[in-house]
This record gives C-alpha cells, sequence and structure tokens, in this order.
C-alpha cells in the first residue's frame, strides 16, 4: 500500500502569531484535529498544533485562549516522515515519536499530512486486498 493513497495533501495552517481563539474558531469551522503553525522562515521550519493541545495545555488549566498566542503551545519541530515512506515506517515513527499524525515531507515543503486513522484506514484497505500494511 503506497503513501499517496493515504496521505491527506491539504493541511490547514495558522499564522505563529495568531491567538489560541483563532484557532480553535478555524479548527471547529472545519471540523480538522490539528493546524500547521507557520513561523517566519523556511516553510518546513513550522510547528503543529492539535486539539489535544489546547485542550489539555489551556483549557484544562482555565487559561484564555484570547490571552495565549498559538506559538506558545505549538510543539516543533514537525515530526516529518518522507513522501516514499511506507504505512509500517510511518506507524513506526508515530509510535517511537509519541504522535498521533506526522507530516510527509519533500524539499523543504509539506506535502501532506498521515494520521493515525489515516493508517487504521490503510489497514482495512490492505486486508480487504489480501495484503498488509506495507
Amino acid at each position: 500500500m503506497k503513501l499517496h493513497e493515504f496521505v491527506t495533501t491539504k493541511t490547514e495552517r495558522i499564522d505563529c502569531d495568531k491567538s489560541v481563539y483563532d484557532a480553535i474558531e478555524k479548527m471547529v469551522d472545519r471540523r480538522i484535529r490539528s493546524l500547521v503553525v507557520t513561523f517566519p522562515g523556511k516553510e518546513v521550519d513550522c510547528g503543529v498544533i492539535t486539539a489535544r493541545d489546547i485542550v489539555f495545555k489551556l483549557l484544562a488549566k482555565g487559561l484564555d485562549p484570547n490571552g495565549v498566542k498559538v506559538s506558545e503551545i505549538a510543539s516543533r519541530p514537525l515530526v516529518c516522515v518522507d513522501k516514499d515512506a511506507e504505512l509500517t515506517e510511518i506507524a513506526q515513527v508515530m509510535k517511537n515519536a509519541g504522535v498521533a499524525r506526522v507530516f510527509v515531507c519533500a524539499e523543504e515543503s509539506i506535502m501532506g499530512v498521515v494520521s493515525l486513522l489515516d493508517l487504521m484506514s490503510a489497514a482495512l484497505v490492505g486486508r480487504a486486498r489480501g495484503n498488509g500494511l506495507s
């Protein structure tokens, strides 16, 4: 099974100086669980803010989302895999890094994102096709 079959190529972004409230609004509006946080400089010098980050690092502590910038709680650097990576390799990278998503990067740009749910979907399709998760 090839990565291009399951990678989400559209990644939503937010500027590092925006408030967490802006991130919440964008994530809820688009029904997504993460945003790439862009910092000045190269494209791959980014971070990620997830629903989990917002809930655990901010809301659970009673902090005001309007008073915190996304850069303050974003995870950096992005965990990236090569565009030619096999799905089993991606699963191992996720396990080792303790993350729920990895970004597919090539030549200083982000090509997409693969989540845990994407890997589970790939496993189902692989089984239906009569092969594994490779």
